[in-house]
């Protein structure tokens, strides 16, 4: 059953964010610059009873972040472009792909100011690599340095489908497990991930092979998950309704 059937009339739906990418978009007669989500976050949202509002790539949000977050039960930071790595001290490396300083600043803005509000927040692959950079940690830049050359994490280029699917070891217990079972199979197309971990989080998820971080959580918040695969892509991941339920959860507290 859907979960908007279960809604009681007049009940407002959770709002949810999902900060846009700001990209070239090809459709109909168009190659237009756009700010855009892919729709598999949108349907997601909605399947769980939730509203999905796109947030346009604002700089002005960079330097205003609560105004956001103030506006929203949740919120998304999707996957997307790589980050420029002098936001974690490090140098580009050589299969760095292009990055975008402005939504770098908005995404990192809305992440801290997220966690600070205890606002409901879920980063799914880049968004994931987002909340850690935000608190103080730093990435891998290229898992085929690291892995002796194995793409294990991008087997498909331009697909999330099963042939980009591994298994995931989460810990008993936590969120991510709570959020995605006990035994997950996620979808991934990435080849940067989490290297130290910013203050706060603790890894949860690991990469059933290779041990790689797949999953990190604020143990002290109550409820800031990121995760390094795609549940957006896979209609029986429960990843994202388990946000929905976190944010209705939170609009349903009495104001104090």
């Amino acid at each position: 059953m859907d979960a908007r059937d279960d809604e009681m009339p007049g009940l407002r739906r959770p709002v949810i964010g999902i900060a846009a990418a700001r990209e070239v978009v090809s459709f109909s007669w168009w190659t237009i610059r756009s700010d855009f989500m892919t729709s598999g976050y949108s349907e997601a949202i909605q399947r769980a009873g939730g509203r999905a509002v796109l947030l346009a790539l604002d700089p002005l949000d960079a330097l205003h972040p609560h105004e956001v977050i103030a506006t929203l039960d949740g919120l998304i930071l999707p996957g997307g472009a790589d980050m420029d790595p002098a936001h974690y001290g490090h140098e580009p490396h050589r299969a760095l792909g292009p990055t975008d300083a402005d939504l770098d600043a908005v995404q990192l803005a809305l992440a801290r100011a997220a966690i600070e509000a205890d606002l409901p927040l879920l980063g799914i692959c880049r968004g994931m690599q987002v909340m850690n950079v935000a608190a103080g940690g730093t990435l891998h830049q290229h898992l085929p340095d690291l892995l002796e050359g194995s793409e294990e994490h991008r087997r498909v280029p331009g697909t999330l489908d099963e042939h980009n699917a591994h298994p995931v070891d989460v810990e008993p217990g936590s969120l991510a497990a709570l959020a995605a079972g006990a035994e997950p199979s996620t979808r991934s197309h990435h080849h940067q991930a989490v290297d130290e971990v910013g203050d706060g989080f603790i890894v949860t998820g690991r990469h059933t092979g290779d041990g790689l971080i797949e999953a990190i959580e604020a143990p002290r918040a109550s409820y800031c998950l990121g995760v390094q695969w795609h549940p957006e892509a896979d209609p029986e991941s429960p990843v994202i309704a388990s946000l929905v339920a976190a944010a209705r959860a939170r609009m349903q507290q009495p104001s104090s």
